[in-house]
């Protein structure tokens, strides 16, 4: 009898039909299954099945390799796979690279709106249901202005600056246009903040929470700035170990396996970190909201020997600041997902193929040039909070563990040596300056920068952040910061290399600027580069064979030298 044959046969017995299930049971729990007759023949995907379930790590990993390394077989085999397996290997699958999506059961249906409802309004009870006490001042602003505000009103609020440090869109642009907000924007806005609390997860999965993002992610299927807030709040109720099984029967897997596989930066990563956050089998870290792994971001049998931290800069971005330099003056012009004639993102497109060894992590917070455009007008973010924020979320992430490289542009620099700086103090923290090998500058300043001096005098910029203030010449933080720094290193055993832009930056018609001189770039250790690009491009390659990469990764190479050969 042929191998089919005897599967269908172990089907039956099983009670599971090879017709399309009905939706009633797609998605129900099956916790065990017979082992009839599967001694008896060598029916292939119930033997992965039940070694899949094996008491061995070892042989349940392997059977999550063979299944994604299965391309032969025919739609009801995948489909078996998909009703019986459980929890864990389904999460396993999304996260191999080469699984086929047919191992994956569309979601299940979703509840119907109530009448005369709406999902703005169905977000609007959702926001409301929450505790609204004891929260700090950032989710309080956020949740009134959801619920209290109409979309009008909202996107008069909303607006976009010229980005220090970021991602490079035209100054100009951020005046002429205003940002459609809606109140759909700000209830996720909002969520996101309440979801950083694992009380609020329970309340938001109680509350049918998942079904109604996932709706709002099929509505908004154009819209990355929805999806990605609805990633991030539900990459972070993966944080919660006993969630995992409620995201998992809401059928997310399926969406999150199909996104990983996206040409898009963006969604693949926020989808890579919901998934390594419910891979409790393989991924002993928690990646926190704004920490993105770029590699690897699928299972891997690649031992990963260190770690690439990148940290942007002032209203930066975790991908975009980090993406190929732009050869076309109109940003916002659509770019080739070809990746051999364009990278959005070349730390995960060329350092990743070039090291495979490392593990390259991205971060990503919130900056504001001006109080006056601020995100949350309440806040008051200096470095140093920002540096203690971020320390916490890294080493959550297992950053100490290996041996580390960061590489930082602009204020990103700064919030590094105040990291270092910090973790310096506590004993919890040591491994991670144990394990420092290097940093790299990407002009970066260290004295200061004419950005704070302008921002008081552009009309647009009246108010300047706390964050801006403190890039200022005289400003006391900075000095502190420099003199705490190198005292610390001197005897520390890592290196430095510097980059700075010996071309002015552009912002708009109105000023030409150059952001961080030669003199404020000088740490006043290692080696000092200058570069003939502006602040913007500093960080950004024009090509995989220009110096600016290749010094840049000549010198991870060399930190971590004797790391990567053990």
């Amino acid at each position: 009898m042929s191998l089919a044959a005897y599967c269908v046969i172990c089907c039956r017995r099983m009670g599971t039909s090879t017709s399309p299930p009905k939706s009633s049971t797609y998605w129900r729990d099956i916790n065990t299954f017979s082992t009839v007759d599967i001694e008896d023949h060598d029916c292939a995907v119930w033997l992965l099945l039940r070694k899949s379930r094996s008491d061995d790590r070892a042989a349940r990993l392997q059977a999550v390799q063979e299944m994604s390394e299965a391309h032969h077989w025919h739609d009801y085999q995948y489909r078996i796979i998909a009703q019986a397996c459980d929890m864990r290997t389904l999460t396993g699958l999304a996260r191999s690279k080469e699984s086929d999506l047919r191992f994956f059961l569309r979601p299940p249906p979703l509840p119907s709106l109530k009448e005369d409802s709406s999902t703005e309004e169905e977000l609007r009870h959702l926001l409301a249901s929450l505790p609204q006490t004891d929260l700090d001042e950032c989710i309080q602003c956020f949740t009134a202005l959801a619920l209290s505000e109409s979309s009008q009103s909202l996107a008069a609020q909303k607006g976009g600056l010229w980005c220090f440090g970021g991602n490079g869109l035209p100054y100009a642009e951020s005046f002429g246009e205003v940002p459609s907000a809606t109140v759909e924007m700000f209830c996720l806005e909002a969520l996101v903040k309440h979801s950083e609390i694992p009380t609020h997860c329970d309340k938001i999965e109680a509350n049918g929470g998942l079904q109604l993002l996932q709706r709002l992610y099929q509505l908004h299927k154009d819209c990355p700035k929805v999806q990605r807030n609805i990633m991030r709040i539900l990459g972070n109720m993966a944080l919660n170990e006993h969630l995992h099984s409620t995201i998992v029967r809401s059928g997310w897997v399926s969406i999150l396996a199909e996104a990983i596989k996206s040409q898009h930066i963006m969604e693949a990563s926020h989808a890579a970190r919901t998934l390594a956050n419910l891979d409790r089998e393989t991924v002993p870290d928690k990646y926190q909201d704004g920490v993105y792994v770029l590699h690897p971001q699928h299972r891997t049998s690649q031992p990963i020997k260190a770690d690439v931290l990148f940290i942007h800069g002032l209203m930066g971005a975790a991908f975009k600041t980090w993406r190929q330099q732009d050869n076309d003056q109109d940003l916002t012009e659509k770019v080739s997902e070809d990746e051999t004639k364009y990278t959005t993102c070349w730390p995960k497109s060329w350092l990743a193929r070039d090291c495979p060894a490392l593990r390259i992590i991205s971060v990503e917070y919130d900056t504001s040039l001006s109080d006056w455009r601020a995100r949350c007008p309440t806040e008051r973010k200096s470095i140093a909070f920002r540096s203690n924020e971020l320390l916490r979320k890294l080493r959550a992430a297992g950053v100490g563990d290996r041996p580390v490289v960061w590489v930082s542009h602009s204020m990103g620099g700064l919030l590094v040596k105040k990291m270092l700086l910090e973790a310096s103090k506590k004993p919890e923290m040591s491994t991670i300056i144990n394990n420092t090998r290097g940093i790299i500058f990407y002009s970066v300043p260290h004295h200061g920068s004419h950005l704070a001096e302008y921002s008081v005098n552009i009309r647009y910029l009246l108010f300047p952040s706390l964050e801006v203030k403190e890039l200022s010449k005289d400003s006391p933080a900075l000095k502190t910061l420099q003199d705490d720094f190198l005292e610390f290193a001197k005897d520390k055993n890592f290196q430095v290399l510097s980059f700075v832009e010996t071309l002015p930056t552009y912002i708009g018609s109105m000023i030409k600027l150059h952001v961080v001189p030669l003199e404020s770039a000088d740490l006043g250790l290692g080696d000092l580069i200058p570069v003939d690009v502006n602040h913007l491009n500093i960080c950004k390659p024009k090509r995989k064979d220009t110096f600016l990469y290749q010094r840049t990764l000549q010198f991870i190479r060399d930190a971590l030298a004797k790391d990567l050969e053990n």
